[in-house]
């Protein structure tokens, strides 16, 4: 067995499923988490010798997830709690020295009552099925008072569609070519985006059972401390731009997405969009007399599911 030899490790669970209300007397917030936790450390040798003794459990990552989802002043902001997670496990374990904490974060909005337009206190709806991503890798191998982490955002299956203002034309024509050119057609999407913020250095706990987790005052907008409203801006930014723009590609639309999130968020890096075709074919009608297939009036269509395009790109800043 000389001939092999390990070189990477890591574990962690998956799948922790966290609900929880924060509750202000009568007025109450929810969130709701899909949560994984990875670590690295000094841990080879519970895989080549079987050493369990370096081993944190899986289930000991569950409860530490669920503790602080119950005691984190941050469980409401993704990226906050996530840091929190992170911190307290490169802190607490000696060997330990990389903590890599994603969630989803489920949409549960306010129910507006039908009779005067006023939020209930404790009512919520599931008004959509994309999910807010976040991927957090809490560093300590430079020293557990040297703390340094790397946040990625997003958002996943936001379903898009617009009915016009769309085109494809211009494109190279061979032997291989079959595509109509277009001038006005549907398009639509699932979004993918992911947005990097700048690394960020982060303070060591200094209670004996390394529980808190600091957020600097005074911090800069448009930045991780700042995510909430990151979040808000570059879903606006795609769906403004999405509904505004008047395409002349996927690819086109896609770099005016990433040019706003760019510039209305200082502490965002890059930004990564990928944009699958959902396909919508105009039914040709001609058999029986009907244009249905030139765009004006293209008004029936069959959704197609597969092949499709998948455009992708990433816009750093300069």
């Amino acid at each position: 067995m000389s001939e092999s030899v390990l070189t990477s490790a890591r574990y962690g669970k998956d799948l922790i499923r966290v609900f929880r209300v924060v509750r202000d007397a009568e007025f109450h917030q929810v969130v709701e988490y899909n949560v994984t936790v990875h670590i690295e450390g000094d841990i080879e040798t519970s895989y080549t010798i079987a050493d369990n003794s370096v081993v944190v459990a899986t289930d000991s990552m569950k409860n530490i997830t669920y503790y602080l989802a119950k005691t984190s002043p941050h469980i409401l902001s993704p990226e906050r709690f996530a840091l929190h997670v992170g911190t307290h496990i490169v802190s607490k374990y000696a060997h330990i020295h990389r903590a890599f904490v994603t969630l989803e974060k489920l949409r549960w909005s306010r129910i507006a009552l039908s009779e005067n337009d006023h939020p209930h206190p404790h009512s919520f709806v599931r008004d959509g099925n994309d999910r807010q991503t976040v991927e957090v890798e809490v560093d300590a191998s430079a020293g557990k008072d040297k703390l340094s982490a790397k946040v990625t955002s997003g958002i996943t299956d936001l379903l898009v569609l617009k009915s016009s203002g769309s085109a494809f034309h211009g494109y190279i024509h061979d032997e291989y070519t079959t595509l109509p050119q277009v001038d006005d057609r549907v398009l639509s999407t699932s979004v993918d985006l992911n947005y990097t913020f700048a690394p960020l250095s982060l303070s060591s706990p200094t209670d004996d059972k390394k529980l808190d987790f600091t957020v600097p005052k005074g911090f800069a907008l448009g930045g991780v401390w700042d995510a909430v409203n990151v979040a808000t801006r570059a879903r606006n930014a795609t769906l403004d731009i999405f509904a505004l723009d008047a395409s002349a590609s996927v690819q086109a639309t896609l770099f005016k997405m990433g040019q706003r999130v760019i510039a209305e968020n200082s502490g965002v890096e890059s930004v990564t969009y990928k944009l699958p075709n959902k396909h919508y074919i105009p039914v040709d009608m001609k058999y029986i007399g009907v244009d249905n297939t030139t765009p004006a009036n293209a008004e029936v269509f069959v959704p197609v599911s597969a092949p499709s395009g998948l455009i992708s790109a990433t816009i750093s800043r300069k």
